[in-house]
């Protein structure tokens, strides 16, 4: 009988998935929350214009996450490089396309043309560390921003 029940309980074991730890289970640490990907007028590559088509991330932790090295990328391949930067806990930061002064909610990527395709493209963050894919967005043709899950 015993046999029987370890034998059952092994099969059960073998069968029955993974819960995974709580980590696996929460979301990335750090989110694309938003991408405005067509900015207002027409793309004449003023900074202005640059600066209307930007992405926001969110710290989704209860602790401030530094992202220095940390790279934003569209599916081209445009990328940007997190400056020595301190995500606050709860917090959001919008990357800018063109030029400006980096502050502690907006940073600047400094092109002088758009990055996010306005007929579809992908937001992807990865860590600096390791270049582990944190997150994603993406949007297929028409609107002119999209909030991503």
């Amino acid at each position: 009988m015993l046999k029987r029940l370890l034998a059952a309980i092994g099969v059960a074991a073998a069968v029955l998935p993974s819960a995974g730890t709580p980590a696996q289970a929460a979301g990335p640490v750090v989110q694309i929350v938003k991408v405005y990907y067509d900015s207002p007028g027409s793309d004449r590559g003023g900074n202005v214009s640059l600066n209307g088509e930007y992405a926001v991330l969110r710290n989704m932790t209860t602790r401030g996450i530094q992202l220095q090295n940390w790279i934003l990328r569209d599916e081209t391949g445009y990328k940007y490089r997190f400056p020595s930067f301190t995500l606050k806990p709860g917090k959001s930061v919008t990357v800018r396309s063109g030029q400006g002064t980096d502050t502690s909610t907006t940073l600047y990527w400094g092109r002088k043309w758009y990055v996010w395709n306005n007929d579809g493209d992908t937001a992807g963050l990865y860590r600096g560390s390791d270049l582990k894919k944190i997150d994603g967005c993406a949007w297929g043709r028409g609107g002119i921003s999209t909030t991503c899950p």
